[in-house]
């Protein structure tokens, strides 16, 4: 699923999924360096998402793989 991960001005990580019209924190990561590991959200929700060099740009849309959750 097509998905748009950003930081807000606090530095919070978090996902926005446009076909479910929802954003949510990103509450921990695999991986420090976010790419290529699994993220849950605050809902519950873990998604497994591409690997890409960590000096990424933010906001960025990506495709994920829902692996749990609700």
């Amino acid at each position: 699923m097509k998905v748009m991960i950003r930081r807000n001005s606090t530095g919070e990580l978090s996902v926005y999924v446009p076909k479910k019209d929802l954003e949510e924190p990103i509450v921990s990561q695999e991986k420090p360096e976010l790419w290529g590991g699994l993220v849950t959200l605050a809902n519950g929700w873990e998604l497994s998402l591409p690997s890409m060099a960590a000096d990424t740009s933010l906001p960025i849309t990506v495709d994920a793989r829902r692996v749990s959750g609700d």
